[in-house]
């Protein structure tokens, strides 16, 4: 492990920044290999051995594309542009890219710098007023050539909300996603360096408590959800409600299905763009990708859970998000998520310190 103190001075500015990127569950898939002072090495990797939701590495680098994105807006800052080269010959579940950074007198600060500190999740309620002309202008206007934003407002925004709820009865009632709830939530935080704080969760304490301790056992979540309606408060407070109260949702798609690696790096930087823009707004915003993800394996014919009855249920809930967004756009979405104004986050997830996510060449 290299310590940043040893880093160029610039160098160490940058990641410091890049390293603030969201990732599913605050996975962070990504250490810093550095080369010199303006060159680095990105080791990405990602969860699909053990996470359900991480189908083909896909959420992964998507994040690994946000990475990038806020490495381009930092360095920027200095004055460097940003040249990104995949290695061709890296495994399809350890995307690998060589970054360098280059003088370039013209290039502008990206003022979405910021914001990258400022950027998080937020999952209570937000603000019903609908998002201005203007705001809606700047939002699409960030986002690169070939991707579009499609909003889910007044009737279906309730739709929306309604899918989102039932989504979670599946992630809640299936032991391969419990598994992961029970590795990447921090109980009794506020914040986490590696994690999801407990009380970013959106739920009040009671039901925090009561999670905790239905979740330590996976035969008391059975029991609780065969003979306690153990998910309804939890979907309740975490999906139906925030996703009423809220300006709308939305989906971003490219014009093209996805299906490379680059293709879900690319929506990773378009992606991050948009949710900066929505930080300097002083919108809010809550990722949704739990129907894209389900969806995809129905589509894939793929079996995602051992439990009977999980993927005819995720096929319904396939066609009613077919149904909302359109076939055709659906199928080229790459993000989901909601959206409003409001306060930002007092329980977040912090990140990995800078020295933790260094590697040694």
């Amino acid at each position: 492990m290299k310590p940043p103190h040893q880093l160029d001075p610039t160098l160490e500015k940058i990641l410091d920044l890049a390293r603030w990127a969201p990732s599913g569950d605050n996975t962070q898939p990504w250490r810093f290999e550095i080369l010199d002072a303006r060159r680095l090495v990105v080791h990405g990797h990602d969860t699909r051995d053990h996470c359900v939701y991480d189908l083909d590495g896909h959420p992964s680098q998507i994040s690994i594309g946000a990475l990038l994105e806020t490495m381009a807006i930092a360095a920027s800052t200095f004055g460097l542009a940003t040249r990104i080269v995949p290695h061709l010959d890296a495994p399809a579940h350890r995307p690998t890219l060589t970054v360098e950074f280059n003088d370039h007198a013209a290039l502008a600060p990206d003022p979405l710098a910021a914001h990258i500190l400022a950027r998080s999740v937020q999952r209570l309620p937000l603000s019903r007023r609908a998002l201005t002309a203007s705001e809606k202008a700047a939002l699409t206007a960030t986002l690169p050539g070939g991707y579009e934003v499609i909003w889910l407002e007044g009737k279906q925004r309730t739709a929306a909300a309604g899918l989102m709820f039932r989504n979670a009865k599946l992630r809640l009632t299936m032991p391969e996603a419990h598994q992961v709830h029970l590795a990447v939530i921090e109980w009794n935080a506020r914040h986490s360096a590696d994690r999801m704080p407990d009380r970013a969760l959106g739920v009040d304490p009671f039901t925090a408590k009561m999670m905790r301790w239905v979740m330590h056992d996976w035969r008391r979540v059975e029991f609780f959800n065969t003979w306690l309606a153990g998910t309804v408060a939890p979907r309740l407070q975490m999906d139906l409600i925030p996703g009423q109260a809220c300006a709308a949702h939305f989906v971003l798609a490219g014009l093209h299905h996805p299906h490379r690696t680059a293709d879900y790096l690319a929506a990773g930087r378009a992606m991050q763009r948009f949710w900066l823009t929505a930080t300097s707004l002083g919108l809010q915003l809550q990722p949704e990708l739990t129907p894209l993800i389900f969806s995809r394996y129905v589509r894939d014919g793929r079996v995602f859970s051992g439990t009977r009855g999980m993927q005819q249920r995720a096929a319904t809930l396939s066609r009613e998000a077919e149904q909302l967004v359109g076939k055709p756009v659906w199928e080229r979405a790459v993000f989901m998520g909601r959206i409003g104004a409001g306060p930002p986050a007092q329980a977040r997830s912090l990140r990995r310190p800078l020295a933790e996510l260094i590697i040694a060449p």
